[in-house]
């Protein structure tokens, strides 16, 4: 047992008007009855088992109470102190969010911004979100050094928005070297609350390239896998183009700057197709080809999760898709939102 309390008649007077209180803070009542019982003599159990409370909440305010007496039964605010957001202060959150912080590390946290600066991490977020800065988000872009990016490009949107008449327009591009994998562990399927889980190990059963030539019409794909990626397989591709198209239409064919592109096979191959136009995009730019979103499209619903016996499995489903894929084929809604950068009103022409 702990030494008792001993309280003088003023002090007593004032726990006594605390405890009986029925207008004021619960928790104020509650320590006045906790200091009143152990001045009587009872034992921190007892005043645990009566006040419903732990012998460390005692031990606590009682400690207080010898030290500070009636003053150190007040509650304080242990946490931070509130601090008001200043337009001074805002511009020192902005202004520090765009420096990298000490330490190595490369971006800053509202937790570590508001240790730094010494104020509130939520003071911090609210900052944050009222000028659109997301630190932890990162985007990636590339910027075409081409000389002749708005010639190449309007030549292009042109093909988009004005296609030549009697005419076809298809983008062209491969994906190259994907890999047949194969788990070794079986595939735990999805079930409510669970993801479906991969294996982490696998088997590769070699590689294949696919290449693929988007109608920009129709939406229609026409597709060919091949064990190498080479300018004779593109130029062979191209020759499949135009046996799957009317005698004598003239054929305009978006591709990438890749040099199996420009080889000799793909230059005899035009010099035997008189009809058939390359139109090359400007060098950075594969955004301007539409069959890139469908390749997307591919990796997302096949690649990424698949799972293949081998290199004829891999085959085998990438053309599958590419038959239910022609059952709905979709077009592009091409559209170019402000013709004033980089490409002007007039260069915009019917694609030659």
């Amino acid at each position: 047992m702990r030494d008792a309390i001993t309280l003088t008649n003023s002090e007593r007077k004032e726990l006594t008007r605390r405890a009986n209180i029925r207008t004021g803070r619960a928790e104020d009542a509650r320590r006045a009855r906790l200091i009143l019982l152990l001045a009587g003599g009872h034992t921190w159990d007892e005043v645990s088992k009566r006040l419903d409370c732990s012998r460390g909440f005692v031990a606590s305010w009682s400690k207080r109470f010898t030290e500070q007496r009636i003053a150190g039964l007040y509650s304080r605010h242990l946490g931070q102190v509130t601090t008001v957001l200043t337009p001074g202060l805002e511009a020192r959150i902005l202004e520090v969010t765009r420096r990298a912080p000490a330490g190595g590390a490369t971006h800053w946290s509202t937790r570590k911004l508001g240790a730094h600066l010494g104020v509130s991490h939520m003071m911090v977020a609210r900052v944050w979100r009222k000028h659109w800065l997301q630190p932890h988000r990162m985007e990636r872009n590339m910027a075409s050094n081409d000389p002749d990016f708005e010639k190449k490009s309007a030549d292009i949107i042109g093909l988009y928005l004005n296609p030549p008449a009697h005419a076809a327009v298809f983008s062209v591009d491969e994906k190259t070297a994907i890999q047949a994998l194969d788990r070794k562990d079986p595939v735990l399927p999805l079930s409510p609350g669970r993801a479906e889980r991969h294996g982490f190990e696998y088997f590769r059963h070699s590689t294949l390239s696919l290449y693929a030539v988007f109608n920009t019409k129709t939406g229609e794909v026409l597709g060919k896998t091949a064990a190498r990626h080479t300018s004779a397989e593109f130029a062979a591709f191209l020759t499949d183009l135009v046996i799957d198209q009317p005698c004598g239409k003239e054929i305009h064919v978006i591709a990438d700057n890749l040099s199996a592109h420009k080889s000799k096979p793909v230059t005899d191959f035009l010099a035997v197709h008189p009809k058939v136009h390359l139109h090359f995009t400007p060098t950075y730019s594969s955004w301007l080809n539409q069959v890139e979103p469908w390749f997307g499209k591919v990796e997302r619903n096949v690649i990424a999760r698949g799972v293949f016996t081998s290199v004829s499995d891999l085959k085998r489903k990438l053309l599958r898709y590419i038959r239910q894929y022609n059952k709905s084929s979709r077009t592009v809604k091409w559209k170019y939102t402000d013709p004033s950068r980089h490409i002007s009103t007039q260069s915009v022409g019917t694609g030659h």
